[in-house]
């Protein structure tokens, strides 16, 4: 199973702040959009998302289809071949796809811990 790029979705209490504070440790602005209360940032490979008042907690996030800089590969896992896969090895998930859809769609799962994992594919 091949979950693509990884990143950090933070759930930030002031986006300007955040954005300042993580601009002083390299990262820079790749895309989003501040007035909008979300930004994507990266330093290098390592991408965190700012995401103000979109949800509660942290999240890690995997986007299918994309490399860790955000740029679409050929061969990758579809999410909902992954939602499969996941179901057969009896995890539960918050949110599923259709698996007769095509193209962009999520699932979204919880840790043992109760940590949120989004898997968000754009394609």
């Amino acid at each position: 199973m091949k979950l693509g790029s990884f990143s950090l979705s933070l759930a930030v209490k002031d986006i300007n702040a955040s954005f300042e504070f993580y601009q002083k440790l390299g990262f820079v602005e790749v895309g989003g959009d501040i007035t909008q209360n979300w930004l994507i940032l990266r330093n290098d490979t390592h991408t965190l998302g700012l995401f103000s008042g979109m949800f509660e907690k942290n999240m890690l996030t995997f986007n299918p289809g994309w490399n860790q800089l955000g740029e679409e590969i050929d061969e990758y896992t579809d999410v909902r071949d992954i939602q499969r896969e996941l179901k057969q090895q009896g995890v539960s998930l918050d949110a599923e796809v259709d698996e007769t859809s095509h193209g962009p769609a999520s699932i979204m799962l919880m840790d043992p811990d109760g940590n949120p994992i989004l898997i968000d594919q754009h394609r």
